[in-house]
């Protein structure tokens, strides 16, 4: 069956281009590969995606694009056509991308507006084994969206894009995977949004260093660090110039793609954070507001 098979970037516009841009490239850890007029594209050094981040000067901050990988042509035209029958707004049918790293995909809009990029053919960048101490990000190991329909938008992601549901957190928070990665991506009840974005650290020491990094930086952790307990992965949340949650994280868990048997984890402080010791909570992050961009296409 055609499925989405992984991450490849999440598109941003932004009211404060620059300072978006430094934070990136100096504060979080990304390289910058390519620019133009108002556009800059960064990627991560341990990831052979041609890059993971895409900011583009607006006059709001909002999500421009969440880009996703099928693993051929004929999965993008399958796919399409899944999301077609699905009545979903098509932005563009599949067609060669005039982006960076190029590609052949197409542009929709979730049932709850956000715009979904999936491709294929991207073609891949450099990559390199991130030390252990470097503390800065691997690749981007998930994202996690509010949805005002959350139990809907968990079928939508299931029966049309092919992903699997790993774990609940109670009846309200459903981690979904689309290869062998716990999850790939999340989903909360609350106002049509991006939550976070988080990336893959080398491990726990290369967590701590790159926190270490940004309080250097004046960057504090609003939340950790910590590990949850859906994926067992560690955890420490950040808040970009221009508002975006981002999050660094280690260790998530691995399961089998095909055979993993969800769990339902009853919600409590430490289901939330099994260490206890971190700043912060869940209170301490951005307040979900619907994104103001809404079924309006990015244009590039």
């Amino acid at each position: 069956m055609s499925r989405v098979t992984e991450i490849r970037y999440v598109g941003y516009g932004v009211a404060e281009f620059e300072a978006e841009r430094a934070f990136y490239a100096g504060n979080w850890g990304l390289e910058e590969v390519a620019a133009e007029d108002g556009m800059a594209w960064f990627k991560a050094s341990g990831s052979a995606e041609h890059h993971v981040v895409r900011l583009r000067a607006s006059d709001a901050n909002h999500v421009d694009v969440i880009s996703l990988a099928a693993a051929s042509r004929a999965d993008v035209d399958a796919l399409h056509g899944k999301v077609v029958e699905a009545g979903c707004r098509i932005v563009h049918a599949p067609q060669g991308l005039d982006a960076p790293g190029g590609g052949y995909g197409f542009r929709f809009f979730s049932p709850d507006g956000l715009p979904f990029e999936i491709s294929s053919d991207v073609a891949r960048g450099e990559s390199r084994p991130v030390a252990r101490w470097e503390g800065i990000p691997v690749r981007i190991s998930h994202i996690v969206l509010h949805s005002p329909d959350h139990q809907a938008a968990v079928r939508f992601f299931t029966d049309v894009l092919g992903f699997r549901v790993s774990d609940w957190l109670g009846d309200f928070m459903c981690f979904l995977r689309c290869n062998s990665a716990h999850h790939r991506l999340a989903i909360l009840p609350g106002p049509p949004c991006l939550n976070h974005v988080a990336y893959d650290m080398t491990g726990v020491d290369g967590m701590m260093r790159g926190i270490s990094r940004l309080k250097q930086y004046d960057v504090d952790v609003r939340w950790g660090p910590g590990r949850h307990t859906a994926g067992d992965n560690t955890f420490s949340y950040f808040v970009t110039p221009c508002g975006f949650a981002v999050e660094y994280t280690a260790e998530l868990e691995e399961v089998d793609f095909e055979s993993h048997s969800p769990q339902v984890h009853a919600p409590g402080p430490r289901i939330m954070d099994q260490w206890g010791i971190g700043v912060g909570g869940p209170q301490t992050m951005p307040h979900a507001v619907p994104d103001p961009r809404l079924f309006q296409p990015a244009g590039v």
